[in-house]
């Protein structure tokens, strides 16, 4: 059992600017997501090919602009899911709450949802298929999101239920120890999702099969996690006695992920979209 480490949430302070750890947590995520697309892109392109439409191999600009989509939709989506599925007095009593998101508050489902619009509005600009796009970025979106627990563990957010492990932590204000669940959530949904991914497409797989598998990783892997996560105080568990907002919306998620597997093989010799080519033009 361990006192929760006393750590400033805010980074650098330069006058008026203050860059907090969370941000930073974000940008090093999204730094790291952008260098491991670029090694996909050249390195596993022509090697792991969808069994139906050829790889995907975008120039370093194209892979730009698409960091720049998802990153506004992991920002947009995130903060507008957060405030929908969590914050809803909070929003109700002061609408502008929605803009801060430097205080924390970012929900993985609405910026999930956030990337979907992304990718679908990438994918046209490079007349290609959204799923051609979700199938490449899904095996990079694991790092950015064990960086973004980390984020949470630093700002003390997340904290867990009661338990007497030892490596359980009293977070500031508390008196009794928690699991530390922002750190199993950095791991299960950083590390472990991404060896899940990373072994599923070591071999060539249809389209649709990689989304599939990331929605169905995330989803069991994340209600596993929530087990240990105290509910938020102003929901608590909305069902059964244990059943929190997260793993409701996990549910979904996961039949989702699914169907999309099941759809993905029955049809590998078929062709899914085939009146769309993907872009995989080199800009020198």
């Amino acid at each position: 059992m361990w006192n929760y480490p006393q750590i400033d949430p805010v980074a650098i302070s330069l006058g008026p600017i203050a860059i907090h750890w969370y941000a930073l947590s974000y940008l090093v995520g999204i730094s790291m997501v952008w260098w491991h697309l670029t090694r996909r892109s050249k390195v596993y392109g022509s090697k792991t090919p969808a069994l139906k439409g050829g790889p995907i191999q975008l120039n370093d600009e194209q892979i730009s602009d698409m960091i720049f989509y998802g990153v506004l939709g992991v920002i947009l989506g995130g903060r507008v899911g957060y405030m929908l599925f969590y914050g809803q007095q909070e929003l109700i009593q002061n609408p502008l709450s929605i803009f801060t998101v430097w205080k924390g508050g970012m929900s993985f489902h609405g910026g999930m949802l956030g990337v979907f619009i992304a990718a679908f509005l990438f994918a046209r600009k490079q007349n290609t298929t959204f799923f051609h796009i979700t199938d490449f970025i899904a095996p990079s979106i694991p790092i950015a999101l064990g960086m973004g627990r980390i984020g949470n563990f630093v700002n003390a957010e997340l904290p867990g239920r009661l338990t007497d492990v030892p490596w359980a932590v009293i977070y500031p204000g508390d008196v009794v120890a928690r699991h530390p669940s922002s750190l199993y959530q950095a791991m299960l949904e950083g590390p472990i999702l991404f060896l899940i991914l990373w072994l599923f497409t070591r071999q060539p797989r249809p389209l649709v099969s990689v989304s599939g598998m990331f929605m169905v990783g995330y989803g069991c892997l994340r209600f596993t996690s929530e087990f240990f996560r105290e509910p938020d105080l102003h929901l608590g568990f909305i069902a059964f006695d244990w059943l929190t907002t997260g793993q409701l919306l996990c549910m979904p998620m996961v039949l989702f992920g699914l169907a999309l597997l099941v759809y993905s093989y029955n049809n590998r010799d078929q062709g899914l979209f085939p009146d769309k080519k993907v872009s995989t033009h080199q800009k020198h």
